[in-house]
């Protein structure tokens, strides 16, 4: 890989995961740890990286969060086979919760015409997409709307889940990592995420790889909170083999298939 390419690489891995080392990255690339400080540098230099000791961080905050329609459409299939897969595990009559995100609005939008679900969502968005499936019970949280991303939010939308026993909750997250758990960008978000996730005796996370190994700003849950990860990374993924460690079922999906 010429350095271009892999300075490029380098900038995408720290937009991912918020940090890499030099160690890491000169075994990933299979180049020395001098090269890696000499991309590092130049990196810095135009402003993509920032170097830290024994490698290199963000440049980009842990808050900052790309729109919903830029989110939507970056790895576009990997989502909707992840919520194709996410589908699969509905049951007919049962109540589940679907949540914020460009993911878990990929599931909505696959969820057949003729099955019957109530669906709880705090997403204008995800009800959307189900406002046209007559035999799906669509119910809105209530709260106040969050400008460009649809969702809904405050105390209002936090009190709707309070009282809710559900069956699965969906959950779409920015930052799914072993060691900080499941993580989002918005701290009004989080909130109405934790609430969803208090009312269902199941937990499923929709990630699709670039996900794995990044941390946002808040720290929604622990990992262990989680019944089952739907992702298309690989079974080799660091990450997913230390969640997997832990006792958490892992459905692989292929987005090329």
């Amino acid at each position: 890989m010429d350095s271009k390419s892999r300075r490029a690489t380098i900038v995408d891995r720290l937009r991912s995961s918020g940090e890499a080392s030099i160690v890491a990255l000169a075994q990933e690339f299979g180049t020395s740890e001098m090269t890696i400080r000499r991309d590092l540098d130049a990196l810095e230099l135009e402003g993509l990286a920032r170097r830290s000791r024994g490698g290199a961080i963000s440049v980009q905050s842990r808050s900052f969060e790309p729109p919903i329609l830029q989110r939507a459409s970056h790895m576009s299939e990997a989502k909707r086979r992840i919520g194709e897969a996410a589908v699969t595990l509905l049951r007919k009559d049962e109540t589940v919760i679907i949540d914020v995100g460009s993911t878990t609005q990929s599931m909505a939008r696959l969820v057949p015409e003729d099955f019957n679900l109530t669906v709880v969502t705090s997403s204008l968005l995800v009800a959307s997409e189900l406002s046209s499936k007559h035999n799906v019970r669509t119910i809105v949280s209530g709260g106040v709307v969050r400008a460009g991303e649809l969702s809904l939010i405050g105390s209002r939308a936090v009190e709707a889940y309070e009282d809710l026993n559900c069956d699965t909750a969906f959950i779409g997250v920015a930052g799914v990592s072993a060691a900080k758990g499941l993580t989002e960008y918005n701290l009004d978000d989080s909130s109405v995420k934790r609430a969803a996730m208090a009312a269902s005796r199941r937990i499923v996370v929709l990630a699709d790889a670039t996900k794995l190994g990044t941390v946002a700003l808040v720290t929604v849950a622990p990992i262990t909170k989680i019944d089952i990860l739907i992702t298309d990374a690989t079974p080799d993924n660091p990450e997913v083999r230390s969640i997997a460690s832990m006792g958490i079922e892992i459905m692989f999906v292929n987005p090329n298939q």
